[in-house]
């Protein structure tokens, strides 16, 4: 475990910056996978009585036993005696020889950390419960997470580039919910990544949390951050941004698949020149587009670090395999055994059948290969995709919207005759908008009409400023019995300067009804990659659930 994350004065030189992080196969304790790990800490390998066990604080926290130590305080298993549960408690600590003004600083610090992560809801941090002051410094009663660290996991061995995209996600969006709060994690390290159950991926301390406005508390020239996990323009005393935890998101990945960071040095000092200098190999465990990603994440420069949607969307890519696949293999492990090879592309009921299973037979493969997609598709008939729910919109759009259930529903008229809605992706990839048009004499919108809206994007959209370079195809489609069209517009953002830029996809389809009425629904997605499929298949579910109220 880390003793140095959070420190207030400059590293001498002397100090590791391995922080317990072994090689694959190095000698270790046994895997407590289990047990119960405070955030960012995992449990001590040997139990001692401590003299604050059984301690209460404010009246309802009572210390059980220590579970670890960082570099701002030791943390405690402790139990709520008012509401029953386990929590951790972060117990301030400071070096003897701290004078009492930076003591004091010490404790504005934490304090200042509970605020940080009591701003940021999501699933993948660590939810703060309470501060209790006592001695004068304050106790900070966070979530208690069972489990390993990744660093911990770590020294069992490397992880295999599937297995890290997935934990890289979920680091991903708790990053992305700390920093839509205007929130620097500031040290993103195997340590502070915990493995809870149910696969269950958790990012914690911040503890040296930087919030946009409050930069006074972190003295200039300090040290502050793991060496091997920072920033290079961190080093340089740059000020830090969003693309700066990207950074150590990458080193995070590198280590997950080679088992150590890159930049690993003997000592501080020599970690921070390579930070600043060396040129890391492309991982050898993680090639193909999760190396291509790292290494773009390792750049120097951070306005040449992909953005987080691009980031989510190679490691989606990565983590999760083509659904039909998914569900094939799914299909074929139900029973115990696990099926590879040819098989594992044959539904149970052919397992038995050699002509099937080594691709023999067009006629036993059309039946393989009907029964995958059938299974592979929860989609069929009527009933709701697994996880989507019905919005009635029956005031605002006269219809009822199928959309999945995190989706979060928005609305804003902007002034225009229509009625809206949108439903947004948590991740910010997909985005849903629906909208009833009636033109009247008092207002001005673009006719139902295929041909209107190919002019209306190929010139650039709203005030022929909305986007360029658009790519635009229709084709005719019927809903409830009514003709409409379908759009698809691949496109470039207007304000976009780079030399290639990201492309984009909006997918419409619009229904005409009667009194100059038509509702036009929108799915906006990127245009290439893997996430145009899943993409697609957004669209397909919610026309498929789209009910218009008939005239």
């Amino acid at each position: 475990m880390t003793n140095d994350g959070g420190r207030v004065n400059e590293p001498t030189g002397q100090e590791p910056t391995s922080y317990a992080l072994r090689p694959p196969n190095a000698p270790q304790v046994p895997p407590q996978s289990q047990s119960p790990a405070a955030p960012g800490y995992a449990p001590t390998e040997t139990a001692r009585r401590d003299p604050a066990e059984g301690r209460v604080l404010g009246g309802r926290y009572r210390l059980v036993s220590r579970l670890g130590h960082g570099g701002m305080g030791t943390v405690w298993l402790a139990h709520d005696e008012v509401v029953d549960r386990d929590v951790a408690v972060k117990e301030p600590r400071v070096p003897d020889h701290v004078s009492e003004h930076d003591r004091d600083r010490v404790y504005l610090r934490m304090q200042r950390e509970a605020r940080s992560a009591a701003r940021i809801d999501h699933p993948s941090v660590v939810t703060m419960h309470d501060v209790v002051v006592e001695d004068a410094k304050p106790w900070i009663v966070m979530e208690l997470v069972r489990g390993q660290s990744l660093a911990d996991r770590l020294q069992e061995g490397t992880l295999d580039p599937r297995e890290a995209a997935r934990i890289g996600l979920a680091v991903l969006d708790a990053l992305t919910a700390a920093h839509e709060k205007g929130v620097l994690h500031r040290d993103v390290k195997p340590d502070n990544v915990l493995l809870g159950s149910g696969g269950r991926v958790v990012l914690s301390d911040f503890g040296i949390a930087q919030i946009e406005g409050e930069q006074g508390l972190t003295e200039t020239g300090a040290f502050v951050g793991s060496p091997e996990y920072i920033a290079p323009e961190r080093v340089l005393g740059q000020r830090p941004g969003p693309e700066s935890d990207l950074w150590s998101l990458g080193v995070v990945l590198y280590a997950a698949v080679e088992g150590m960071s890159p930049y690993r040095r003997s000592n501080a000092p020599a970690t921070l020149q390579a930070v600043l200098s060396a040129e890391p190999q492309m991982p050898a465990r993680g090639s193909g587009a999760f190396g291509t990603l790292v290494m773009r994440l390792l750049r120097k420069d951070p306005a040449a670090r992909p953005d987080a949607a691009e980031i989510r969307q190679t490691l989606d890519s990565v983590a999760r395999p083509p659904q039909a696949a998914l569900a094939a293999t799914q299909l074929l492990q139900s029973g115990g055994a696990r099926v590879t090879g040819a098989g594992a592309w044959v539904p149970p009921v052919l397992h038995g059948n050699r002509t099937a299973r080594y691709g023999l037979g067009g006629g036993v493969l059309a039946v393989a290969v009907a029964l995958v997609l059938i299974f592979a598709s929860p989609f069929g008939g009527d009933e709701l995709p697994e996880g989507w729910s019905v919005r009635q919109e029956k005031e605002i759009l006269k219809a009822k919207v199928a959309v999945p259930d995190e989706y979060k529903r928005t609305q804003d008229d902007r002034g225009t005759p229509a009625s809206n809605v949108a439903y947004d992706d948590p991740s910010d990839v997909f985005h849903i908008y629906v909208e009833r048009v009636q033109k009247r004499a008092d207002n001005e919108v673009l006719a139902p009409d295929p041909d209107v809206w190919e002019t209306y994007y190929e010139s650039g959209g709203e005030n022929g400023t909305e986007i360029k370079d658009a790519k635009v195809t229709t084709k005719k489609a019927e809903h409830q019995g009514k003709q409409g069209f379908e759009t698809v517009v691949d496109y470039t953002e207007y304000s976009t300067s780079d030399d290639d830029p990201v492309r984009y996809r909006w997918h419409e389809l619009v229904i005409p009804d009667e009194n100059d009425v038509y509702l036009r629904l929108r799915v906006a997605m990127p245009a290439e990659g893997v996430a145009v499929k899943d993409g697609e298949e957004l669209f397909a579910n919610v026309v498929d659930h789209l009910d218009i109220e008939q005239s």
